[in-house]
């Protein structure tokens, strides 16, 4: 079984699990004394561990050494904008499961869901604790970041390396591009409605080629979790 602890914590010795982790791991795991552990960080850090104690409120593990797994590269960034419904949700676990290092949530003039203030930042919450149970569930040692954006700007203002923009309407395709040689990926995807003219526009003179990803119309949730498994595929990481 696997939990996580804060980034910084994770050393030789005793740890005390408490909250959420110990939750998963008393109630939903039934752990009992001597039951091995692993304890990632989200941040690459891992280790081995055993349960040596249990009480009502907290689990006592004898953690051995970290080890500290260097990022694959390309580091993988999406620019997403909100998609309605659990259609969001499952976007996110699936961008955890093929490999997204980092997810930009920003607000296309297409887009159907508009969150401000205090919404924004419970969902900005909701969604990093989703992304936190996608990457226990797939055994990955990293937690993807996530943040959100104002606008389109903002969301370009985060993008380094190569860049992409989905589009299906374009004539390349993403295998055409030297992915091989980038360590850093930023791919940039629209709404239900597509990305409107403007964007494609505003996206292009930020330096984002636009690619295709065959013959046929991917739903918003689906284009940039393919477009990751494609990179991911294309540099065997």
């Amino acid at each position: 079984m696997r939990i996580f602890v804060a980034p910084g914590a994770l050393a030789a010795g005793e740890l005390r699990v408490t909250g959420d982790e110990y939750h998963y791991l008393a109630r939903v795991r039934r752990a009992r004394l001597g039951d091995a552990v692993e304890l990632v960080d989200g941040a690459g850090a891992r280790a081995d561990a055993v349960v040596v104690a249990i009480t009502d409120d907290a689990a006592v593990l004898r953690v051995g050494a970290p080890a500290h797994l260097a990022p694959s590269p390309p580091f993988v960034r999406a620019l997403v904008p909100p998609i309605k419904g659990d259609r969001m949700d499952a976007c996110l676990e699936k961008l955890v499961e093929v490999g997204v290092d980092e997810i930009v949530v920003w607000p296309a003039a297409r887009a159907v869901v508009r969150w401000d203030g205090s919404r924004r930042e419970a969902r900005r919450a909701r969604y990093a604790a989703e992304l936190q149970a996608a990457a226990r569930q797939c055994r990955s040692a990293r937690v993807p970041a996530i943040a959100f954006t104002d606008d389109l700007d903002g969301a370009i203002a985060r993008a380094a390396g190569l860049r992409v923009v989905l589009d299906p309407a374009a004539g390349g395709e993403l295998a055409q591009l030297p992915l091989g040689e980038a360590a850093d990926v930023t791919i940039a995807s629209g709404p239900e409605g597509g990305l409107a003219p403007a964007e494609l526009e505003q996206l292009a003179r930020a330096g984002f080629a636009s690619v295709g990803l065959g013959p046929r119309v991917l739903r918003a949730e689906t284009a940039p979790v393919i477009a990751v498994a494609l990179i991911r595929a294309a540099t065997r990481t």
